[in-house]
């Protein structure tokens, strides 16, 4: 069976506890998907694929459902650390071919520093299969503006969580993720032997 993902949204989260799994718990609560059993996929935007809604992804899922994402996680407990979490995406021009998802992770980045890094890598990953020129010495706003003006990569966005750890020294986790909420099942299949 071919699965490929149709619909799917973006989220992120942040959880402070003295123990790192339920301040993982409170993360993944906080961006509301905390009630999956979550499967970590690699990072290609599907062909056709469409974002939707927070809101209307949740909709779709049910409570153990069993649900891919591309999730970037950052965590610590050192007192006045920040830590980012981020995903970055980029969709091409042309709906039948494939895009990408990148996941960053780090510590000490502020939200936009995160954010556009991780943006940049899954535009530069896509330019790289699309065959746009870049220079990857550039800064990103000048990057994106020749992917824009290329006319090849038609979208590119993210979704960031940061935090800074308090003086308390508790587990603070922030998440983000592309979480994949619908599938196409009836794409052809190849002979069976």
């Amino acid at each position: 069976m071919s699965l490929v993902p149709t619909r799917g949204f973006l989220t992120r989260g942040v959880g402070r506890h003295r123990e790192k799994l339920t301040s993982f718990e409170m993360a993944l609560r906080d961006a509301g998907i905390e009630k999956y059993n979550l499967v970590r996929v690699s990072s290609i935007f599907p062909p056709h694929g469409k974002m939707v809604s927070r809101k209307d992804g949740l909709a779709l899922l049910d409570p153990g459902q069993v649900v891919f994402t591309v999730l970037a996680e950052m965590a610590t407990n050192e007192p006045s650390r920040m830590v980012a979490a981020s995903i970055g995406l980029a969709i091409p021009a042309d709906a039948s071919h494939y895009g990408y998802i990148s996941e960053h992770h780090s510590y000490g980045q502020k939200e936009q520093v995160a954010g556009d890094y991780a943006e940049d890598l899954a535009a530069s990953m896509l330019a790289t299969t699309l065959g746009v020129p870049f220079d990857p010495d550039l800064a990103w706003d000048e990057r994106r503006a020749s992917y824009m003006v290329s006319g090849e990569i038609v979208k590119t966005q993210n979704v960031t969580q940061t935090a800074e750890c308090g003086p308390d020294g508790l587990w603070t986790t922030v998440v983000a993720a592309c979480v994949w909420v619908a599938f196409n099942a009836d794409q052809p299949q190849p002979p069976q032997p």
